[in-house]
């Protein structure tokens, strides 16, 4: 199914875009104590600001009704100096009243600045520690993707407006009761109408939050298709395939589609809501010209004086701008809490391969090695066994291969071995006990790997190399000891800046490295990691001849006292091996070394003449 068709499909809201209930929104604790977690002082210090700000429109108001009936006193006073005294005294603690508003203002804006930036960095570290935690079976699933992005879609901007719309609320309530207090001694009918014109707008912010709500879930694929787009469009990995083949401008009209349609249905919530909103504005604009045209007809009668009519009707706009904040407020905090509800899914994930509550210590020194047991093994959300029935020995002091063609299952052999996932069947043992019984990151601390699509890191070449033990000190000479040993020295070496030159293009004065030199980068990160066991996924494929076999004479040689585990596809690296399996559609076919193979005449003999011919028959 094409992407456009995908997000253009005429269907109901699935269960992952489903319609939240108000049960589900008003659970605000989480977002207080998530704000709280992150800047405790800034918090109290913003609720203090709040709390305040919400009082001073009572004074102000209250001074404007002293002011004008000491003006219209004064007007009929026989002594106008002493009249005008008083209202100079007045006038000047209405301005002080006015500045310290200025004064909170700034200082409001500064805290909750300062709180939205606390809580957004904070969030998105928790965010950054769980997508560590939860292991690689969650990347096989495209659901897993899903949460993730909208968990870090809202990660910058939610806990900010979280902040905003917390103390905002705070400051229009205090507001809001102060004014309806006021209000009530004029009438009590005048408070029932600043209530019931403030209501229909909160109502409908209500409303259209949930459909965006709902209509997010349900895009966040489409959504997520069209930053894919942009990567391609942008990123240094496709960018030479872009162009070789034309790519740009089938690319280009893929996005712009997909991001019409997402467009026009966002804009479509958008009208609807905008339309709604005009119709409870202006029934708040009747409300308020028709109570001050009763607060006036009030003063004519006598019934109030001219300050108190100029303070009630600040009071009635007063409160009716307050409450309709705070409604809103309530409303942008339900608003804010169902998108944080992505938050909340995604940190209630669980990883799969979880350390027991209370490990087995690791031995120290491993005496023997790792060993497989009928090991099995499905990836998530699929029938299709990478693994069945796999037992086979990593001993110390040995280099065992394992080889095979694409889709065998080496590769999934690796991943198992390196705790990134759990086998469905069987058991894997270090020296006789589960792995599974042991701490996941203290046995991956005593396993150096280098995969077959390792990480080219935008950092340093000694980062780079670093990065294998990075408890290491980075002036750690045997950074540099690693790097000779996989071949890399004489490569830093020649840089303009030698380990202290950037890797890679992103960033200013990188210099970018072939094929090879990278994978001897990466294998000088195995070699400078001070591990038990050793695994290289074809370790030289972009190697030559030449560096390839120094390559694996440092292997070879790193493997006295050691475990190593080498996959390989290039039986000039494999033949010197001490021990080599023979994976085929999932299974251990055959075990041996080179020569018992050969002689055996069966996969690996035959895998063996075929790469033998083919060299011999090279035309290169």
């Amino acid at each position: 199914m094409s992407i456009l068709s995908e997000v253009g499909r005429e269907a109901g809201l699935s269960d992952d875009s489903k319609k939240p209930t108000l049960r589900d929104a008003l659970h605000l604790g989480a977002a207080l104590r998530l704000v709280w977690r992150a800047a405790p002082g800034w918090t109290a210090l913003s609720a203090v600001v709040a709390i305040v700000q919400g009082v001073v429109p009572l004074l102000a108001v209250y001074l404007m009704k002293l002011i004008v009936d000491a003006v219209t006193a004064a007007v009929a006073a026989p002594d106008h100096d002493a009249a005008l005294r008083e209202v100079l005294v007045l006038v000047a603690l209405a301005g002080l009243v006015g500045l310290a508003a200025v004064l909170l203002r700034a200082g409001a804006a500064l805290a909750n600045e300062t709180l939205g930036q606390t809580v957004t960095d904070y969030v998105s570290d928790v965010i950054h520690a769980q997508s560590i935690a939860v292991d690689l079976a969650y990347y096989e699933n495209s659901a897993y993707y899903d949460t993730l992005h909208r968990a870090q879609q809202e990660a910058p901007t939610r806990p900010t407006r979280i902040v905003t719309d917390l103390f905002a609320s705070v400051q229009s309530a205090i507001s809001v009761i102060a004014m309806s207090g006021l209000l009530v001694t004029l009438h009590w009918a005048v408070g029932l109408v600043v209530v019931l014109v403030a209501i229909p707008g909160a109502l409908v912010r209500v409303k259209y939050s949930r459909t965006m709500y709902a209509w997010q879930r349900q895009r966040t694929m489409a959504e997520r298709q069209s930053w894919y787009l942009h990567w391609l469009l942008t990123s240094d990995a496709s960018a030479k395939e872009v162009r070789v083949f034309g790519l740009g401008d089938l690319l280009r009209g893929m996005h712009r589609d997909l991001r019409g349609v997402l467009r026009k249905e966002r804009l479509g919530i958008a009208r609807r809501r905008a339309l709604a909103e005009l119709a409870t504005g202006g029934a708040v604009v009747l409300a308020v010209f028709g109570t001050f045209a009763f607060i006036v007809w009030e003063t004519i009668l006598g019934v109030i004086s001219l300050g108190a009519m100029v303070m009630y009707y600040q009071a009635f706009q007063t409160g009716l701008s307050s409450l309709q904040s705070l409604l809103g407020g309530l409303a942008a905090l339900y608003e804010d809490n169902l998108f944080l509800t992505n938050y909340g899914e995604f940190m209630k994930l669980e990883p799969r391969a979880a350390s027991p509550a209370e490990p087995v210590p690791l031995p120290r020194p491993v005496t023997h090695g790792l060993c497989l047991s009928g090991v099995g093994f499905r990836y998530p959300d699929t029938d299709r066994v990478a693994l069945a029935d796999v037992s086979l020995e990593i001993r110390l002091g040995e280099v065992t291969a394992v080889v095979g063609a694409n889709g065998s299952g080496k590769t999934t052999l690796v991943k198992l071995l390196s705790r990134l996932y759990e086998p469905t069947a069987g058991v894997i043992t270090l020296d006789g006990v589960d792995i599974r019984s042991f701490d996941a990151a203290e046995v991956r601390r005593h396993i150096g790997v280098v995969f077959q699509d390792f990480s080219e890191y935008q950092f340093t070449a000694r980062e780079n190399i670093r990065i294998g033990d990075v408890e290491r000190a980075a002036d750690d000479p045997a950074i540099a000891v690693a790097a000779r040993d996989a071949g890399a020295d004489e490569v830093i070496q020649a840089l303009p800046h030698g380990y202290d030159t950037v890797l890679g293009k992103w960033f200013a004065d990188g210099e970018e490295l072939s094929g090879g030199e990278w994978q001897k980068i990466a294998v000088a990160r195995a070699f400078v990691r001070d591990a038990e066991f050793l695994i290289f996924d074809e370790p030289t494929s972009a190697l030559d001849a030449e560096a390839e076999w120094a390559v694996f004479r440092e292997i070879k040689a790193r493997a006295r006292g050691r475990a190593v585990m080498l996959v390989s596809h290039r039986f000039s690296t494999v033949r010197g091996a001490d021990r080599i399996h023979v994976m085929d559609e999932g299974r251990l076919v055959e075990s041996g070394t080179h020569d018992e193979l050969v002689s055996l005449g069966g996969r690996y003999a035959q895998m063996y003449a075929v790469q033998a011919r083919a060299f011999r028959e090279s035309p290169l």
